[in-house]
């Protein structure tokens, strides 16, 4: 079980999107003279100025993972947040794309756009922290943004607000698979993907793992009929639970494999704000699958199902559904000798930065994109698994 989910995607050979940097380029319409910078930087002797060049590596990753997040969280700020009175959002861009989409996700939690907005504001935060440490230790904090940046070429929603309808991407949340066993796995008193790898967890809603889903408004069209357009965002209360646990094991998995304790701190200190986030969004998809939104079937489409994970007749197993059960059970850690604890899981840290790769692939966030993106996104992930922990 990865980090993000249960799919793999095939890792590239080591340093692939580097070798072959002029063949990928025009694969990805990106600059040759780019990709050479990059290529020269990105060696066997890759920068890490005053880092150890495992703590390097770890950062570059997380910094091209905060940068996704970014612009996944700014897709749904620009169409589901609000500034509310009294308070102060400073996001770099318009948002009140749809006031459909935002009575939708109220109809879960009437606080839904102001959490959308803390999210969105935070995971910008995070990456523009990275980044500029980063360049300060002289390690390529710029290298992954602008190499990022050049695969920005997915479509936006065409209700984004302003010129924001015309601005391109680099994830997709309109094909979206969302791995929902994080809600199982949570809940678990017997299982720990740490201690049971080959555990497969139910899916909480299947329905929005079997085929590909929106998770926004794509134009107006999703926005006419009310039943539809709350599916859409019952879709997305659970994929943003999906990318905020991810955060939340990502970032205790690679601590583990830090080296100086400045680096720990930053880890250290990033890591519980995304757990937090996990927790506001594990409440918000828990309204998604009770009375009075659920049960709901998509009028677009009857294969999307919400149902009423309460409703003991269908879901006799509560202790795995119960919608209320949003801190994390106990579950067996490190030994079964020892107490069942509660605890975030998974943190196994082998294979943590590829695992978040290949789950985030599976989960149709980079639909689109061509195989030098994902080249380079294994690449930053492999040097990261290879850091070691050094006295």
């Amino acid at each position: 079980m990865t980090r993000f989910g249960n799919g793999f995607r095939p890792i590239t050979t080591r340093r692939s999107f580097l070798k072959n940097g002029a063949a990928v380029a025009g694969a990805a319409a990106v600059g040759v003279g780019l990709l050479g910078t990059t290529a020269r930087a990105f060696s066997e002797d890759e920068p890490s100025g005053e880092l150890r060049r495992g703590d390097a590596a770890i950062l570059r990753f997380l910094l091209a993972a905060e940068i996704l997040e970014s612009d996944l969280w700014q897709q749904y700020a620009e169409l589901g947040s609000v500034r509310l009175g009294g308070s102060k959002i400073d996001l770099p861009f318009p948002i009140n794309g749809s006031p459909e989409y935002i009575t939708a996700l109220e109809a879960l939690d009437g606080d839904m756009p102001q959490y959308i907005a803390d999210n969105t504001d935070d995971e910008f935060s995070h990456m523009n922290f990275l980044r500029a440490y980063l360049n300060a230790k002289d390690a390529g904090g710029d290298l992954v943004v602008n190499t990022l940046a050049h695969f920005r070429t997915l479509p936006s929603s065409k209700l984004a607000p302003g010129n924001q309808a015309n601005a391109k991407r680099l994830t997709n949340l309109t094909e979206l698979t969302v791995d929902t066993t994080w809600w199982t796995r949570y809940r678990s008193e017997s299982n720990n993907p740490d201690l049971d790898p080959t555990f497969k967890f139910d899916q909480a809603v299947p329905s929005i793992f079997s085929k590909p889903r929106t998770a926004i408004p794509r134009d107006k069209s999703d926005t006419t009929d009310p039943a539809h357009i709350q599916a859409i965002a019952n879709t997305a209360a659970f994929h943003f639970a999906f990318i905020e646990q991810g955060g939340g094991s990502l970032y205790p998995s690679l601590a583990q494999r830090v080296s100086n304790a400045e680096v720990l701190r930053i880890l250290l200190s990033i890591g519980p704000t995304e757990t937090s986030h996990f927790q506001t969004w594990h409440d918000k998809a828990g309204n998604a699958v009770q009375p009075p939104v659920a049960p709901l079937t998509d009028p677009a489409d009857s294969s999307l199902f919400f149902p009423n994970l309460n409703d003991a007749t269908n879901f006799p197993d509560q202790d795995e559904f119960q919608t209320n059960l949003i801190m994390p059970e106990p579950t067996p850690f490190l030994n079964r000798k020892f107490p069942i604890i509660s605890i975030i899981r998974p943190t196994e840290t082998k294979g943590a930065a590829k695992g978040a790769v290949a789950g985030l692939t599976a989960d149709g966030l980079f639909n689109g994109q061509p195989r030098a993106f994902f080249d380079f996104l294994n690449d930053l992930a492999e040097d990261a698994d290879e850091a070691r922990r050094e006295l």
